[in-house]
């Protein structure tokens, strides 16, 4: 008979979550490595209690002061962890269980694990209603936390103690599979976490998950190699799962061997330092020139890690060789068979260093002329180069504010970004001198991601520095890790470029006939009725201060590199409040974004934006 332990579930997930390990090519990690969140009635007493008298607990707690900003700081740590270690994120129920929703969302899209326990409302109904429950006529026994189900991958809700223990199992299933990780949510009701039960004592003995490496088949190296037989100027485009699959090395040598120029996805970037002779940079809607022209060139793309989103692919209109092909090394196949790709299903590591070996076998080489490639790679820099020292008299351009940032920053410093027009300067511009500096949540492209994640990042990474690059919009949406990071007194730099509002969009609306943009400015409303009179100035640096942190506020280009230098040797959090001129980022490079375009207005120009619209989608894939 085996021996027991009692319990509560609370006490008995934490000490269960404390006891897991994965283990990759021979390397055992810890991991799940802390408890990031906010109590409330419906977690404080439950696991609130468990985390507070349970000092054999190697888990560390986290105060989060959003409970959104908490599950992007532990998006963030797992990608920075290149998914091999997580944080667990606990709330309240109601609107703290909520605020979760969206950061779920996100670490699902990004095929990130994160660990969500929201506290949810008492399973034997006896408070009826309890404060913050939702009430549904026709389901009662319907929750806020059922809303998580659109946006996990793996739900449960543990109505009785002894679920715990096949719940738990499958959630450390998912969030440790290469194919079906992202958010795992485990609804807890406020009075079950504080039940007992007696739990068999290997429950909580060390386990661990061995992520195995899936090698390819005989067929679909054989169907692969006889495609890129037949090609001679293939193109790589290298995303998250080379990351993932700490396949930097063999993606190198892959492309050297056989001359293949190397483009990035936002994820990919940073697996390969600027500098590389085959490193072409960012393709599709946020890409380098060298990139875009190559894709369109190209007879065979040669996807390797990546989910094929509508910004590498310029919405399926990068690849306008009528005689391309596209092979997709993944270990998905949602992600291998898109844009009917010829699926070569495998680990990234495992699959390109046998994809070289058979290539070698049979000779293969490109056609590319090493002194075009060289061309295109020097053209470009010349190109970053002119944006990166654009005159700066009348105020600092943003791409100029970068170019001294990318200066100073070293190959021990991440950046970390998310959403609005930075996304596209730093995919374009930004030299990425380390590998694994560049850290990119756009999948779900998410504003007010960036401080949290660049805290998370600094936890999962404590000997390097991190940087979050944020504008004035999506400052103003989720800044409240800034709290915790000075509270932990961890050393995070916010970049915060001052453009006046949501620049990217305005950009948009312009392209496609808006003649002065509308409703996407930081302005105050002038008598004519609309958001169109002066800036409003804010003192972003005055509110990193009052939260405890340092702040610096630069206006002139001379004091710009001054003013970062002396962030770095701030010892705590630090914001640079920068105030750029507004609308003064990079634009696209022959290359498209399909967002839609109106057929019917009153505005003669939306009519004829459309036209182009209509020319690019006739030339794009339809599959």
């Amino acid at each position: 008979m085996s021996r027991t332990i009692r319990l509560t579930m609370a006490q008995a997930l934490l000490r269960f979550l404390d006891a897991q390990y994965v283990e990759l090519d021979g390397v055992e990690y810890k991991f799940v490595h802390g408890v990031y969140g906010i109590f409330g009635h419906g977690n404080l007493l439950g696991i609130g209690e468990a985390l507070e008298n349970m000092g054999e607990l190697s888990l560390k707690y986290y105060q989060a002061h959003n409970e959104q900003g908490a599950v992007h700081a532990a998006t963030a740590f797992a990608k920075q962890k290149n998914r091999l270690g997580i944080m667990a994120c606990t709330s309240s129920i109601g609107p703290g269980a909520l605020n979760m929703v969206t950061g779920a969302a996100t670490a699902t899209v990004n095929r990130l694990p994160v660990l969500l326990l929201p506290g949810d409302t008492f399973a034997d109904r006896q408070p009826d209603p309890v404060l913050q429950q939702l009430e549904m006529p026709y389901n009662y026994g319907l929750t806020v936390n059922d809303s998580f189900k659109a946006v996990s991958k793996y739900w449960d809700r543990i109505q009785r103690p002894e679920q715990l223990m096949s719940a738990a199992l499958n959630a450390m299933r998912v969030l440790t599979d290469p194919v079906d990780t992202g958010a795992v949510t485990l609804a807890l009701p406020q009075d079950v976490q504080g039940e007992a039960y007696d739990y068999p004592v290997e429950f909580f003995a060390k386990r661990v998950f061995h992520i195995d490496r899936r090698p390819v088949t005989v067929g679909s190296l054989e169907r692969a190699v006889k495609l890129v037989e037949t090609k001679k100027r293939p193109l790589i485009i290298a995303g998250g799962g080379v990351h993932y699959s700490l396949a930097g090395e063999e993606l190198k040598q892959f492309a050297e061997t056989f001359n293949i120029p190397i483009s990035v996805t936002q994820a990919g970037k940073s697996i390969v330092t600027w500098d590389h002779s085959l490193n072409m940079g960012g393709v599709g809607t946020t890409g380098t020139l060298a990139a875009n022209r190559l894709a369109k060139e190209a007879d065979l793309i040669i996807a390797i890690g990546t989910r094929l989103t509508d910004f590498s692919t310029a919405s399926k209109t990068a690849f306008q060789n009528p005689d391309v092909d596209i092979l997709s090394i993944n270990v998905s196949p949602l992600d291998g068979l898109k844009m009917s790709s010829t699926f070569l299903p495998g680990d990234a590591k495992a699959a390109l260093t046998a994809l070289t070996d058979a290539l070698k076998e049979v000779g293969y080489r490109t056609s590319y002329d090493s002194g075009y490639l060289a061309t295109l790679k020097k053209e470009w820099n010349r190109e970053v180069d002119r944006l990166c020292s654009l005159p700066a008299e009348e105020g600092i351009p943003q791409t100029v504010a970068l170019g001294v940032l990318n200066d100073v920053l070293t190959d021990r410093d991440i950046i970390v970004g998310a959403s609005g027009s930075l996304p596209g300067d730093l995919q374009r511009l930004w030299r990425t001198k380390g590998e694994k500096t560049y850290h990119m949540e756009y999948g779900f492209s998410c504003m007010g991601y960036e401080i949290a994640g660049a805290l998370g990042a600094k936890m999962a990474e404590p000997d390097m520095d991190a940087y979050a690059l944020v504008s004035d919009g999506s400052f103003l949406m989720l800044h409240s890790e800034l709290l915790t990071a000075v509270q932990e007194d961890l050393k995070i730099t916010v970049i915060m470029l001052d453009n006046g509002g949501f620049q990217c969009i305005q950009s948009l609306q312009k392209e496609h006939g808006s003649a002065t943009g509308f409703g996407n400015e930081l302005r105050y409303r002038s008598e004519s009725g609309k958001l169109d009179g002066e800036y409003i100035r804010v003192d972003f640096a005055g509110i990193a201060r009052s939260l405890g942190a340092k702040g610096y506020t630069v206006t002139k280009l001379a004091d710009l590199k001054g003013a970062l230098e002396e962030a770095r040797k701030e010892a705590g959090p630090t914001l640079v409040d920068i105030k750029v001129i507004p609308g003064t980022h990079s634009g696209g490079y022959e290359s498209y974004w399909r967002v839609g375009a109106a057929e019917v207005s009153e505005n003669p120009e939306v009519l004829a934006a459309r036209i182009p619209h209509e020319k690019a989608m006739e030339g794009a894939r339809k599959w």
